[in-house]
């Protein structure tokens, strides 16, 4: 089947215009919570091929303290060394999957979502060269894979599940089983907020 969906050339525009619609929250507090949070980056990393659009994710080693295990996208805390959190994201992409980052080329920053791990994290949408080598940080990724926008984007691809945080029930999103790892939660929620920007 023909691939259906290709990034708008108004993408840069779009994502600066949801950038300034505040936080949103992954079932935590308020915006009193806000300046208590660690900022941080992720990078979603937008690569063409085989004729479509792919996002990039990682799978989280084990041996980390956040996220073990799970899927996400390259990133992690800012640190005083970054000129900003775009800065964050590539040096983290970088240090994570060996993405050079100046084979990438940044088109904007999605609103920032504060996390129930307390972190406030700026996703950072770039396209990717590809292919361009990678070289994976054992100690924080054990797999780097993609998946294609038009998978994502079927809504037979994805469900909601209930989560209790805190004595509080919400609905968390899952994607079903793509070649083995199953994307959901604050990346999930990434990733469909990205989705809705192609629309």
């Amino acid at each position: 089947m023909k691939p259906t969906i290709e990034l708008p050339s108004d993408l840069p525009a779009r994502l600066a215009e949801q950038a300034d619609t505040g936080v949103q929250f992954e079932g935590i507090g308020d915006d009193q919570n806000v300046p208590r949070l660690i900022p941080a980056a992720v990078l979603l990393p937008l690569i063409h091929l085989r004729e479509q659009w792919h996002l990039v994710y990682t799978l989280r080693s084990v041996r980390l303290h956040d996220h073990s295990g799970q899927v996400s996208f390259p990133g992690g805390s800012w640190e005083s060394a970054d000129s900003d959190l775009i800065a964050t994201a590539l040096r983290e992409a970088h240090e994570e999957i060996g993405l050079d980052p100046t084979a990438t080329r940044v088109l904007g920053c999605m609103a920032r979502m504060a996390m129930v791990t307390r972190f406030l994290v700026t996703p950072v949408v770039a396209i990717v060269d590809w292919p361009t080598p990678l070289t994976i940080n054992p100690d924080e990724v054990d797999r780097v894979f993609s998946i294609p926008l038009d998978w994502l984007a079927d809504p037979a691809n994805r469900e909601y599940r209930v989560h209790t945080h805190g004595g509080t029930d919400f609905d968390v999103l899952y994607f079903k089983n793509y070649d083995g790892e199953i994307v959901w939660g604050a990346t999930a929620r990434m990733t469909m907020d990205f989705l809705r920007l192609l629309e």
